[in-house]
Protein backbone atom coordinates (compact mmCIF):
# COMPACT_ATOMS: atom_id res chain seq x y z
CA UNK A 1 0.00 0.00 0.00
CA UNK A 2 1.24 3.28 -0.89
CA UNK A 3 1.37 4.78 2.39
CA UNK A 4 2.52 8.69 0.88
CA UNK A 5 -0.20 8.68 -1.81
CA UNK A 6 -2.77 7.99 0.90
CA UNK A 7 -1.49 10.65 3.40
CA UNK A 8 -1.57 13.15 -0.11
CA UNK A 9 -5.75 11.94 -0.48
CA UNK A 10 -6.18 12.88 3.72
CA UNK A 11 -4.89 16.29 3.34
CA UNK A 12 -6.60 16.61 -0.11
CA UNK A 13 -10.00 15.67 1.55
CA UNK A 14 -8.66 18.45 4.17
CA UNK A 15 -8.41 20.99 1.82
CA UNK A 16 -11.76 20.80 -0.16
CA UNK A 17 -13.45 21.07 3.40
CA UNK A 18 -11.66 24.30 3.95
CA UNK A 19 -11.00 25.74 0.86
CA UNK A 20 -10.20 28.99 2.72
CA UNK A 21 -6.98 27.90 4.19
CA UNK A 22 -3.67 27.75 2.53
CA UNK A 23 -1.81 24.49 3.30
CA UNK A 24 1.44 23.53 1.98
CA UNK A 25 2.41 19.68 1.94
CA UNK A 26 5.83 18.70 1.88
CA UNK A 27 6.96 14.96 1.25
CA UNK A 28 10.13 14.86 1.86
CA UNK A 29 12.74 12.18 0.73
CA UNK A 30 10.63 9.69 -1.26
CA UNK A 31 7.48 9.98 -3.06
CA UNK A 32 6.15 6.95 -3.12
CA UNK A 33 6.52 5.12 0.22
CA UNK A 34 4.88 1.90 0.91
CA UNK A 35 4.32 -0.54 3.10
CA UNK A 36 2.30 -3.83 3.88
CA UNK A 37 -0.50 -4.23 6.40
CA UNK A 38 -4.50 -3.79 6.83
CA UNK A 39 -5.39 -1.03 4.54
CA UNK A 40 -8.41 -0.04 6.47
CA UNK A 41 -6.34 0.46 9.25
CA UNK A 42 -3.58 2.40 7.75
CA UNK A 43 -6.13 4.10 6.52
CA UNK A 44 -7.41 5.12 10.01
CA UNK A 45 -3.96 5.85 11.06
CA UNK A 46 -3.40 8.29 8.12
CA UNK A 47 -6.75 10.45 8.59
CA UNK A 48 -6.01 10.40 12.14
CA UNK A 49 -2.42 11.57 12.18
CA UNK A 50 -2.76 13.67 9.19
CA UNK A 51 -5.64 15.17 10.51
CA UNK A 52 -4.80 16.20 13.88
CA UNK A 53 -1.60 17.89 12.00
CA UNK A 54 -4.65 19.20 9.80
CA UNK A 55 -6.00 20.31 13.39
CA UNK A 56 -3.13 21.64 15.01
CA UNK A 57 -1.53 24.50 12.39
CA UNK A 58 -5.20 25.82 12.11
CA UNK A 59 -3.80 28.75 13.57
CA UNK A 60 -0.32 29.04 12.37
CA UNK A 61 0.22 31.48 9.62
CA UNK A 62 2.40 29.50 7.39
CA UNK A 63 1.41 25.77 7.68
CA UNK A 64 3.69 22.94 7.19
CA UNK A 65 2.46 19.35 7.25
CA UNK A 66 5.11 16.40 5.78
CA UNK A 67 4.54 12.69 5.86
CA UNK A 68 8.17 11.03 5.26
CA UNK A 69 10.18 8.46 6.36
CA UNK A 70 11.65 8.52 9.87
CA UNK A 71 15.45 8.23 8.92
CA UNK A 72 16.88 5.40 7.02
CA UNK A 73 13.90 2.64 8.65
CA UNK A 74 12.06 1.54 5.36
CA UNK A 75 9.54 0.85 8.19
CA UNK A 76 9.56 3.90 10.14
CA UNK A 77 7.49 6.78 9.04
CA UNK A 78 6.60 10.31 10.67
CA UNK A 79 4.05 12.92 10.00
CA UNK A 80 5.09 16.57 11.40
CA UNK A 81 3.43 19.82 11.28
CA UNK A 82 4.32 23.24 12.90
CA UNK A 83 1.41 23.84 14.63
CA UNK A 84 0.31 24.38 18.61
CA UNK A 85 2.45 21.45 19.20
CA UNK A 86 2.30 20.37 23.05
CA UNK A 87 4.88 19.98 26.60
CA UNK A 88 6.00 16.73 26.04
CA UNK A 89 6.10 15.90 29.78
CA UNK A 90 2.20 15.27 29.27
CA UNK A 91 2.27 13.01 26.12
CA UNK A 92 1.78 9.80 28.11
CA UNK A 93 -1.65 11.30 28.21
CA UNK A 94 -2.01 11.15 24.53
CA UNK A 95 -2.37 7.40 24.00
CA UNK A 96 -5.09 6.93 26.59
CA UNK A 97 -8.93 7.27 25.16
CA UNK A 98 -10.49 10.83 25.76
CA UNK A 99 -7.48 11.93 27.05
CA UNK A 100 -6.31 15.60 25.62
CA UNK A 101 -3.63 18.03 26.09
CA UNK A 102 -5.21 21.09 24.74
CA UNK A 103 -8.89 22.73 25.35
CA UNK A 104 -11.92 21.10 22.84
CA UNK A 105 -12.34 25.54 22.83
CA UNK A 106 -9.21 25.69 21.31
CA UNK A 107 -9.18 22.66 19.02
CA UNK A 108 -12.49 20.29 18.58
CA UNK A 109 -12.31 16.64 19.03
CA UNK A 110 -13.13 13.77 21.14
CA UNK A 111 -9.47 12.61 22.32
CA UNK A 112 -9.79 8.88 20.81
CA UNK A 113 -7.60 8.97 17.98
CA UNK A 114 -4.08 8.70 19.11
CA UNK A 115 -5.38 5.61 21.29
CA UNK A 116 -6.53 4.02 18.04
CA UNK A 117 -3.59 4.89 16.40
CA UNK A 118 -1.29 3.48 19.11
CA UNK A 119 -3.54 -0.11 18.91
CA UNK A 120 -3.32 -0.11 14.85
CA UNK A 121 0.65 0.48 14.88
CA UNK A 122 0.64 -2.01 17.62
CA UNK A 123 -1.56 -4.76 15.71
CA UNK A 124 1.13 -3.80 12.66
CA UNK A 125 4.02 -4.85 15.08
CA UNK A 126 5.33 -1.35 15.60
CA UNK A 127 5.39 1.51 18.38
CA UNK A 128 4.35 5.37 18.20
CA UNK A 129 6.36 8.08 19.90
CA UNK A 130 6.05 11.82 19.51
CA UNK A 131 8.61 14.85 19.73
CA UNK A 132 7.43 18.60 20.02
CA UNK A 133 7.31 21.83 21.48
CA UNK A 134 4.88 24.65 22.63
CA UNK A 135 3.82 26.21 19.73
CA UNK A 136 6.71 25.08 17.54
CA UNK A 137 5.12 21.86 16.25
CA UNK A 138 5.03 18.37 16.46
CA UNK A 139 6.30 14.88 15.04
CA UNK A 140 4.69 11.77 15.58
CA UNK A 141 6.67 9.15 14.37
CA UNK A 142 5.53 5.18 14.14
CA UNK A 143 6.98 2.15 12.68
CA UNK A 144 5.14 -0.68 11.28
CA UNK A 145 6.57 -4.32 11.19
CA UNK A 146 8.50 -5.49 8.33
CA UNK A 147 5.57 -7.52 6.15
CA UNK A 148 2.77 -6.11 7.42
CA UNK A 149 0.32 -6.87 10.12
CA UNK A 150 -0.07 -9.77 12.26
Amino acid sequence: MNLSLLAKYVIDDFRRQSPDRAVRVEFEFESDIYTHGDPSLLCVVSISLSGNAWKYTGKAEDTRITFRRHGIDHHTFTVEDNGSGFDTRFADRLSGVFQRLHSTSDFPGTGIGLASVRGIVCRHGGEIWDEAEVDKGASLNFSLQKGGSR
